[in-house]
């Protein structure tokens, strides 16, 4: 198969992030968010907002991982930020989905993609800490937009926002404020206990 032929194929293959529903709505709360519309919302997010990483970033590297970082989901699925026993066995299904989907491509970019991907879940970089942090903020901001509807059904106590969010300040002081006013404003409505 040639470069452009593997290429196409991989495009092909991602566009399965269509159909991967997340828990999270829209704004409206008119419907689920999918992996797609997810991935697409950092990448712009990283584009207007990377002036608030708390250390200077490679824009488009970030957001290249923002783009990739739920690849792997076509294979493993989307494990929900709170299901325990999910996030046990999340890191081994992703993994072995990120060897199948990015080893589509031409060998350098499934280079490229894979370790993007890795990057982006050691979090140890500054571009890495940004994008976890937009992939933190996100969820909050819609769920605080459509009422706290999935934080509703399921039951999310703020004890558990906070914990999946003591890291979200190490890629932007601004950004976490940001969230942290959130978290207090839904608690106080009651959408999250």
């Amino acid at each position: 198969m040639d470069r452009l032929e593997q290429q196409m194929q991989f495009i092909l293959e991602v566009d399965k992030l269509k159909k991967i529903t997340r828990q999270t709505y829209l704004a409206d709360g008119s419907r689920k968010e999918d992996d797609a519309d997810h991935s697409w919302h950092l990448a712009l997010m990283c584009a207007l907002l990377s002036e608030h990483a708390n250390e200077p970033i490679d824009v488009l590297k970030t957001m290249k991982m923002v783009l990739i970082h739920d690849i792997v989901e076509i294979d493993a699925g989307d494990t929900y930020a709170y299901d325990n026993s999910g996030n046990e066995t999340k890191r081994a299904r992703e993994e072995k989905a990120a060897d199948r989907i990015f080893h589509l491509l031409p060998a350098d970019q499934a280079e490229e993609m894979r370790s993007l991907w890795e990057e982006f879940e050691a979090a140890d970089t500054p571009e890495s800490k940004f994008a976890n942090t937009l992939d933190k903020v996100q969820p909050l901001m819609l769920n605080d937009a459509s009422g706290g509807i999935s934080w509703q059904e399921h039951k999310v106590r703020e004890e558990q926002v906070r914990s999946r969010n003591v890291t979200t300040k190490d890629g932007s002081k601004n950004l976490w404020d940001y969230a942290d006013g959130l978290i207090r404003k839904n608690v106080e409505n009651g959408n999250l206990k």
